[in-house]
């Protein structure tokens, strides 16, 4: 008979996606900036829908959005 629970580490990463994010894409943007571009947009969303979806999604990936003050 196996064991009834079977348990695994698991490492995760957290991924910090600072607000406000580039709002256009702009020529010579690395991946990085627009990844950042197109995660910023969707928290951006404007249906509420749309944005527990978002969370719910960024949620499972562990994407936390975190507001920065501009410099």
């Amino acid at each position: 008979m196996g064991v009834a629970i079977e348990y695994q580490k698991i490492m995760t990463e957290i991924v910090y996606v600072n607000l406000p994010g580039p709002e256009e894409p702009m020529p010579g943007m690395t991946g990085g900036e627009l990844l950042h571009g197109f995660l910023a947009e969707l928290n951006r969303a404007v249906s509420p829908e749309s944005r527990a979806y978002v969370a719910s999604l960024a949620a499972k990936w562990n994407i936390h959005y975190r507001n920065v003050p501009s410099r």
